[in-house]
């Protein structure tokens, strides 16, 4: 692979290193690694944590995929291919939006209260509290990707936009 090939990947370690030093996510709710490694195996409810080959899998069933980072953050370093963007801010008022809405919205199917869900974020700590939104809200089947974006280019490069 070319020097031009890696941008991707200095990319997503350039944002990771610009939050290692705290960020508003982190002080908004300690993430998994407050926890310790363990923590970062499970997820709210105890349900453990996708690996990134459980997700490629899950994929190619029929699962939607929803990454709770901010769009800026998909419009610089790219996307996990086949997820829908629902910035956290916005994931509670989404999952109970009319089904209509929310296809016109999202360019997606809205998920049923029983559909199989995926959450992810860059690490683990947003998607983390975007499950505990959706268990509130009732849906049954949710997971997540805990890795998030920061394991996931590790396997493979990201979908740009």
């Amino acid at each position: 692979m070319g020097a031009g090939g890696w941008g991707w990947w200095r990319a997503a370690r350039a944002l990771r290193a610009a939050s290692s030093g705290g960020g508003w996510w982190r002080a908004a709710a300690p993430g998994p690694r407050a926890a310790g490694a363990a923590s970062r195996r499970l997820c709210a409810g105890g349900a453990p944590s996708l690996s990134y080959q459980e997700l490629k899998d899950l994929k190619k069933a029929s699962v939607l995929h929803i990454d709770v980072r901010e769009r800026w953050e998909i419009d610089r370093y790219g996307k996990i291919p086949a997820s829908v963007n629902i910035p956290l801010g916005e994931l509670v008022e989404a999952l109970q939006m009319d089904p209509m809405e929310f296809k016109e919205q999202y360019n997606q199917k809205m998920p049923a209260k029983s559909d199989p869900v995926v959450f992810s974020c860059l690490a683990g700590t947003r998607s983390k509290q975007a499950l505990s939104f959706a268990m509130s809200l009732g849906f049954s089947r949710v997971q997540q990707y805990a890795g998030g974006f920061e394991d996931w280019v590790k396997h493979e490069p990201p979908e740009k936009k």
